[in-house]
């Protein structure tokens, strides 16, 4: 929302549960003062915001590059919404959606909540008899994401049976006769074990729909994962045999078991968004799809370095954009931008919208133009937000030893991260300093670890500024710590040994004991308040490290895959790890 700053959105942080839970991937970014769009678009992303983005594709083969899956959905694994069906797919593929004409009288489940790639999978099949009415439900199976039958009932149709099709649905008039459940009790049934973010996977589902007459919102249809040229579906039975290696729908069955189809529709989603879309086709390209690619052996060039531009991210990992309102100077590819003359318009428009696009700026003028004539409040705004940050990065500490100086102040809590300020504050009787880092998690760190450190035989205090802008800044820090951005960071320093045998670091972490090499690891004092400076003595292997990508990956590689390291600076103390 243009005119938002990083302030509100933290400031009201705690209340945004969907905002927070719903969105793995956030990007912060300065835009530009003169278009919010096109500051947005033409932005360089921060390495450390930055999405995994996929390998060239020019190396693959051309029946691979070409393939109807691959132009689909592309070559990268991607979660479970990628592969949701949006409302213009449903319609175009004959799925029942509420609006739409013919489907008045059908009843709705209640999955108005929004999908993620966490979201439930259900397999759902049904079998059909012919009845005066046309093709009516018989039975109806349901499975949830661990294949467990949920649901599995008989349906007494409304019509006259004119032909139970017993060689594809298994009923029989016998199998019916006692039957007294009705559509409407299978549709309560299904509304009630159905969660509102539950996601429905089935072969040619919307057949399956309709016979239940039950709109659902978030579908996946393997019949359409698995696609062949100019349209052509596999069949189900083919799809379980090539691919899960399973014999479903035999002649000894004696018709179609709706919970072995439901089962093995489930299990075809599942392994397509497990195995990506690429991998699907190399391994059964020649088996499912009937062709093997040839084999090139043309020379490629090398790959250009990628664009870390927002607009050419988006571009490379296959997500839809679009910008929407007065014609403006915006990178973005014109097939992707919509102009209109008034806000109006605008809005209108994207109340229109049928395709559920990964990201949409929506740009009323006439705001816009309200906001450039506050350039002077945007400055103070901008000025507040610093100042917060800054007092973030601040702790006081103290009392110290008489004469005790700056630069032994720095010695000490540089342990904790790079200082940027260091302010005496000499009283008639103690001393105290406020101390300024770069970042954030030096002052946290400082407050775990040097609080209650003994200087010269007296315990020192470090503690955060008393401040409006510090009020539950501790509640807020512990809820951006599980945030899924921040989950898989750490935060790690390299102390000289003889400050990591002073300060107060637990000896067990995360359940690993540290073990310590120097002949008397708990033993040394301090001098002044302060390790030795100069001591010549056996050095653990750790910290006769230099700090670089190498040493930092080879440290922590065997706790998970190390995904990105950022060291700050040339000669760093101090690194971001990113699992």
């Amino acid at each position: 929302l243009e005119g938002l700053s990083q302030s509100h959105f933290y400031k009201n942080y705690l209340t945004l549960e969907h905002l927070r839970t719903n969105y793995t991937t956030r990007v912060t970014f300065t835009p530009s003062p003169i278009s919010v769009a096109s500051g947005i678009f033409s932005s360089d992303i921060p390495k450390l915001d930055r999405p995994p983005v996929p390998k060239s594709d020019d190396k693959l083969h051309e029946a691979v590059k070409h393939h109807p899956v691959i132009k689909k959905y592309g070559t990268q694994k991607r979660g479970v919404t990628a592969y949701v069906l949006t409302q213009e797919e449903m319609i175009k593929n004959h799925f029942p959606v509420k609006g739409v004409r013919g489907f008045d009288d059908f009843s709705c489940t209640k999955n108005n909540v929004h999908v993620t790639d966490d979201s439930p999978l259900y397999g759902l099949d049904c079998e059909m008899c012919l009845t005066e009415k046309g093709h009516e439900l018989t039975r109806v199976s349901l499975v949830d994401s661990d294949g467990n039958c949920v649901l599995d009932e008989l349906v007494k149709p409304q019509g006259r049976v004119l032909n139970y099709l017993t060689k594809f649905s298994g009923i029989t008039a016998a199998m019916l006769q006692p039957i007294t459940t009705t559509l409407r009790v299978v549709q309560a049934k299904l509304r009630m074990l159905l969660p509102g973010d539950a996601v429905l996977v089935g072969h040619s589902l919307n057949n399956d729909l309709i016979a239940l007459k039950l709109i659902h919102q978030h579908v996946i249809d393997t019949s359409l994962l698995y696609q062949k040229e100019f349209g052509q579906k596999f069949k189900l039975k083919v799809l379980a045999e090539i691919v899960l290696k399973r014999q479903i729908q035999t002649d000894e069955n004696n018709g179609h078991n709706p919970t072995e189809d439901a089962e093995a529709a489930l299990e075809l989603a599942q392994y397509f968004i497990k195995t990506g879309p690429h991998q699907v086709v190399e391994l059964h390209l020649e088996e499912l799809w009937g062709y093997k690619p040839k084999e090139e052996s043309s020379e490629c060039s090398p790959a250009p370095a990628p664009s870390h531009r927002f607009t050419d991210i988006l571009r490379t990992i296959g997500r839809s954009v679009t910008y929407l309102g007065k014609r403006a100077d915006v990178a973005l590819d014109l097939s992707n931008q919509q102009w209109y003359s008034t806000d109006k318009e605008v809005l209108s428009s994207f109340r229109r919208q049928t395709k559920n696009l990964f990201l949409s700026i929506v740009q009323f003028s006439s705001f816009s133009d309200h906001l450039r004539r506050l350039s002077a409040h945007q400055e103070l705004l901008y000025q507040s937000v610093c100042s917060d940050l800054r007092d973030m990065c601040v702790v006081f500490a103290g009392p110290f030893p008489p004469d005790f100086s700056d630069r032994e102040v720095r010695r000490l809590f540089r342990c904790c991260g790079r200082v940027r300020n260091i302010r005496m504050l000499n009283t008639s009787v103690r001393i105290h300093a406020e101390v300024a880092f770069e970042m954030l998690e030096g002052a946290l760190l400082a407050l775990k670890v040097l609080d209650g450190l003994r200087v010269l035989g007296q315990p020192i205090k470090v503690q955060r500024p008393v401040k409006e802008s510090m009020l539950d800044l501790d509640l807020y820090l512990d809820t951006l710590l599980v945030d899924s951005l921040n989950s898989k960071h750490l935060y790690a320093v390299k102390p000289s040994q003889q400050m990591a045998q002073n300060v107060n670091i637990s000896q067990k972490v995360n359940q690993y004991v540290l073990e310590s090499k120097g002949p008397s690891a708990t033993s040394r004092k301090l001098t002044n308040g302060l390790p030795p400076a100069k001591k010549k003595c056996k050095q653990p292997h750790l910290t006769t490290l230099k700090l670089s990508e190498e040493t930092v990956r080879e440290a922590f590689d065997h706790f998970g895959s190390v995904e990105s390291i950022v060291l700050p600076s040339k000669r760093p103390k101090h690194v971001r790890i990113g699992e």
